[in-house]
C-alpha cells in the first residue's frame, strides 16, 4: 500500500469511458496542479494504479468490462488511495455497493468538475500515514479492547489490527477523540471531510456501517460505536 507524504505534485487517475467527460475532469485537475493520467477501461485503470501511483482516483462506476465497483475492489488490495465514484444512476443501491468496496466519496451526474477537484483538494488535506505523525502526538483511545492511535492512523480491537480505509479510520477517530460528545451527521462531515464539503450527509451512514462491521459490532450491538436516535452517533463504552 502507499505509504508517506504525498508529492509536491499530488497524481490523480481519472477513469471513465466517456472522452468528453474524462477530457473535462483531466482540464481542471490539471490547472489546480494535478498530475493527471487517464484510463478508458477497469483493466487499464488497475494497470495504470500500480504504475502511476494516485494519491486520488476518479472513478465511473458503469465501465465496461470490469465495472467501477469490481475496480475499487481490486484497488483496495494493493493502494490506499482516495475513490471518488462517478454515478450516472442516483439510485441507493449503487451507491452502497460503491462505498462498501472502499470508497470514499460519490458524485452524482451531472456533477460540477469544480466541486469535484474541491472535494478532492479537502480530502488530500487530511493526514496519510505514520510518517506524518509527531513528536509529542496525542496518545492513543483506548474503548473496552478497542485502540485508536491517532498519531500511526491504526485501529485494533484485542490487539488485532483492523483494516479500515482512510475515511473509515477518520470517522472512527473523530468519534474517538470526543468520548463525551455525541457527533451529528453535519458533525462529522465537518470533522472528516471539511467545511467545503458539498453532498448527502447519509453517506456518513455508510462509512459507519462499515467501521460497525469491521469492528466485529452490529446495529443491535454497539460496543464501539453508538448511535444516539434523533441526533448522530457517538463513542461506545466497549461493552
Amino acid at each position: 500500500m502507499t505509504t508517506g507524504l504525498s508529492p509536491a505534485q499530488p497524481r490523480a487517475l481519472v477513469v471513465d469511458d466517456e472522452p468528453a467527460l474524462a477530457d473535462v475532469v483531466t482540464s481542471y485537475l490539471s490547472r489546480d496542479g494535478f498530475e493527471v493520467e487517464v484510463a478508458r477501461d477497469g483493466e487499464a485503470a488497475l494497470r495504470q494504479a500500480r504504475t502511476f501511483d494516485p494519491d486520488v482516483v476518479v472513478l465511473d462506476l458503469g465501465l465496461p468490462g470490469i465495472d467501477g465497483i469490481e475496480v475499487c475492489r481490486q484497488l483496495r488490495t494493493f493502494s490506499d488511495c482516495y475513490v471518488i465514484m462517478l454515478t450516472a444512476r442516483a439510485d441507493e443501491v449503487d451507491t452502497l455497493i460503491g462505498l462498501s468496496v472502499g470508497a470514499d466519496d460519490y458524485v452524482t451526474k451531472p456533477f460540477s468538475p469544480r466541486e469535484l477537484v474541491a472535494r478532492i483538494r479537502a480530502m488530500l488535506r487530511r493526514p496519510r500515514a505514520a510518517a506524518t505523525r509527531e513528536p509529542e502526538a496525542a496518545p492513543a483511545i483506548a474503548v473496552g479492547d478497542l485502540t485508536v492511535d491517532v498519531a500511526a492512523r491504526e485501529a485494533r480491537v484485542a490487539g488485532a489490527l483492523v483494516q479500515l480505509t482512510r475515511t473509515e479510520f477518520d470517522v472512527l477517530a473523530a468519534l474517538a477523540s470526543r468520548p463525551n460528545a455525541v457527533m451529528s451527521r453535519g458533525a462529522l462531515i465537518e470533522a472528516v471531510w471539511g467545511g467545503s464539503w458539498v453532498g448527502d450527509e447519509h453517506l456518513v451512514d455508510v462509512h459507519v456501517l462499515h467501521v460497525r462491521q469491521k469492528l466485529g459490532d452490529t446495529a443491535e450491538r454497539q460496543r464501539y460505536v453508538r448511535t444516539v436516535r434523533g441526533v448522530g452517533y457517538r463513542i461506545g463504552t466497549g461493552e
